[in-house]
């Protein structure tokens, strides 16, 4: 293709998100030559991306980079790379759960990964968060099996399970579970809690901000006041939680929680930070099931907690609900998250070069 550099990449849908995943050595090591590319790959800046694999939704304008990992006990590091749709902006400081649930099977399809017969177990370092997740990947005969009855919502169809066990949860971008030191603070007059485990987050009762917690996408995605206002918070909590000015950075992402209508234990609206996610984030599952069993948080009151330890915390969002098995000790203030886990699916759509304008590199 004249004028063309032609990039191997293997498309997949991993959890509720979609996007290309690269091994790393098949991108530019110059940081800005690679979010160059990335844009060009998913055809950014533009609201359509009609120009790239985008698909003009946050949720499918995500990028999985992969390479063999140095680090003792651990095969492969995943770099997580959001790309921006309508600004030229590849953030790669959260991390993401869904695409997480691809990196081990693609892990193993590219060869830096032996399969086993059965289940194959792939230790990954989240480069993002700098945390350690086991991706227990279902490989029959030694291949990946991607064909089962796992369901997940805000998926169509069934596929097999791939469990995420997160290892190194709390404190992933601070180092601390509760970055501002309060389990609940207020900020403008509105009861937050400003949590650091998986996914750094912001808290707030839907009610404070006069929502019933069950809305859409059309009723917060297009309530610009209402999105106004949190962003206001955002900007104060992100200061509060050491980020500095975040106006231009997705951390931290914002949950709107309330008492649960269903089985589940709560039920949460998760933005991106500007959208409503269609479904909700596994890496703000967990940090939502953490503020569940945290004393104290504005999700204490409106959780319905199961008895055990470990225990299941089913979250209710737009599309369903998404589980996760949290294992923890102590209580309130000296509260730990041992290991949380959650069942994801995957599956792979395309595999081949996406070919991007040189000129753009």
């Amino acid at each position: 293709m004249l004028g063309h550099v032609g990039i191997p990449t293997l498309l997949m849908r991993g959890g509720t998100s979609k996007g290309p995943y690269f091994k790393a050595d098949d991108l530019p090591a110059d940081i800005g030559a690679r979010d160059r590319t990335l844009l060009a790959v998913m055809g950014s800046p533009d609201l359509r991306q009609i120009d790239g694999l985008g698909g003009a939704d946050t949720l499918t304008s995500k990028v999985a980079i992969v390479s063999p990992s140095t680090r003792p006990g651990v095969d492969v590091d995943y770099l997580f790379a959001q790309v921006d749709i309508p600004r030229a902006i590849v953030d790669t400081g959260p991390s993401c759960g869904n695409m997480l649930s691809g990196v081990g099977p693609f892990a193993i399809e590219s060869g830096m990964v032996k399969a086993q017969d059965g289940t194959t177990s792939v230790a990954i370092f989240d480069v993002n968060t700098q945390s350690r997740i086991e991706a227990v990947v279902q490989t029959p005969g030694g291949r990946v099996n991607y064909q089962g009855d796992a369901a997940i919502d805000g998926v169509p169809g069934t596929a097999a399970p791939i469990i995420l066990n997160f290892m190194d949860a709390v404190g992933a971008k601070t180092g601390k579970m509760l970055p501002s030191g309060h389990a609940m603070e207020k900020i403008q007059g509105i009861d937050v809690s400003c949590l650091d485990v998986c996914m750094p987050m912001v808290l707030m009762r839907a009610a404070d901000l006069g929502l019933t917690g069950l809305e859409g996408r059309a009723e917060i995605d297009n309530n610009k006041e209402l999105l106004a206002r949190i962003e206001t918070i955002r900007l104060e909590a992100g200061l509060r939680m050491g980020f500095g000015d975040v106006t231009e950075s997705v951390m931290p992402k914002v949950g709107l929680l309330s008492e649960p209508r269903g089985t589940g234990a709560i039920t949460s609206r998760y933005l991106t930070p500007h959208k409503l996610h269609a479904a909700h984030a596994v890496t703000g599952a967990v940090c939502v099931a953490t503020a569940c069993l945290l004393e104290g948080s504005v999700a204490w009151d409106l959780a319905r907690r199961p008895g055990g330890n470990p225990c299941t915390i089913w979250i209710e969002h737009p599309t369903g609900m998404v589980d996760v098995r949290m294992e923890t000790a102590g209580a309130g203030p000296t509260l730990q998250v041992i290991k949380a886990g959650i069942l994801r699916t995957a599956r792979p759509i395309m595999q081949g070069q996406v070919f991007v304008p040189g000129w753009r590199i």
